[in-house]
């Protein structure tokens, strides 16, 4: 999908907390229409992305634009009106619904919030079948929901105010498999219907695999690799990438590689105190001196793909082994660090 037009862009972001470098100098661009999935580990600063963008969380430095708008700069009344354009999904649906409230006030709420006029309001029913959940489900409470008729009715809520952009942050947390697959369905089709943009925040690949045009990876507050997501998961040029996507699990085990690996020893680091040099450069096996001490910078590997690491042109050989079947492990006579 071009992004010639960005309809959501950020520049130089910063968000901190104290000395906690969140979100640490990301630049991004979503176009109008487009499903972008943000993965990582929890840690990486994702999370805390898609709340500074819709302006949940202020951010510390930089920028962020909405069709054209100056989000940072722009007085309240002006935000509060362009924040119904934009909405998001939380993590765990039960969490962000009053358990005192019954679902029929919950789904209205926003329209009492934002004072919208009686004409612009959908009907409690209309917004149930918009998420296909069956009308009688207004009369009860969130505790009597399961997982999926949670997420569902945290959908129809954001989707009540008629946005253009929304940011699902785990959308598929905490449900089993079929439910989460409904729910990527459900997903997929609203985006199509109405014609929506998304941002998908997400540490499951094979998530983004079914739903998104372009994948942006991001480690320690940084994004390390971005671009269309046939191309990132074939052939990522980033060695966390290559590590995110041996994590994902097999279906088949009989499918499964014998030389499969997980390529994600170690955890993330604190964002407090991020390495030198390049910030993964303390799990990568394709880390040499340079990485210590030198940062990477953002290159374009080809049209559209932009990866930070020194050698990618090597990851992105080994990716490309692999998939044809040509190298079953890495060159373990590469220096590691």
């Amino acid at each position: 999908m071009s992004t010639t037009h960005a309809f959501v862009s950020v520049r130089g972001l910063r968000t901190r907390f104290g000395s906690l470098r969140a979100v640490d100098g990301v630049d991004l661009d979503i176009a109008r229409g487009e499903v972008l999935g943000l993965v990582g580990e929890s840690g990486s600063g994702k999370t805390t992305l898609g709340r500074t963008i819709l302006g949940l969380t202020p951010a510390t430095e930089g920028s962020i634009s909405f069709d054209g708008r100056d989000m940072v700069t722009m007085d309240r009344a002006a935000r509060r009106g362009l924040r119904r354009k934009m909405q998001m999904v939380f993590q765990d649906p039960h969490a962000s619904l009053s358990p005192r409230l019954r679902i029929s006030y919950l789904l209205t709420e926003p329209y009492e919030i934002n004072h919208v006029a009686d004409r612009d309001r959908s009907s409690v029913g209309a917004l149930l079948e918009m998420v296909e959940l069956p009308p009688d489900l207004a009369s009860k409470y969130p505790h009597e929901l399961s997982g999926g008729q949670a997420r569902r009715v945290g959908i129809a809520r954001a989707l009540a105010l008629r946005p253009d952009f929304l940011v699902f942050d785990e959308p598929t947390s905490g449900l089993d498999v079929s439910a989460a697959a409904a729910v990527l369905n459900l997903v997929k089709d609203l985006c199509d219907r109405f014609q929506l943009t998304y941002l998908i925040i997400t540490h499951n690949l094979s998530v983004l695999s079914f739903v998104a045009d372009r994948i942006a990876v991001m480690y320690l507050g940084q994004l390390v690799e971005v671009g269309p997501a046939e191309q990132v998961l074939d052939a990522p040029a980033h060695p966390y990438t290559k590590g995110l996507l041996s994590a994902v699990s097999e279906p088949d085990p009989r499918q499964r590689s014998r030389s499969h690996r997980l390529l994600l020893p170690g955890e993330i680091p604190s964002p407090r105190n991020p390495p030198p040099g390049c910030r993964f450069h303390t799990r990568c096996r394709y880390a040499q001196e340079r990485c210590r001490r030198e940062p990477p910078i953002v290159e374009e590997v080809e049209a559209g793909q932009r990866v930070a690491c020194h050698f990618w042109d090597v990851v992105r050989a080994d990716s490309r082994d692999e998939v044809a079947g040509d190298q079953g492990e890495l060159d373990t006579s590469r220096p590691l660090t």
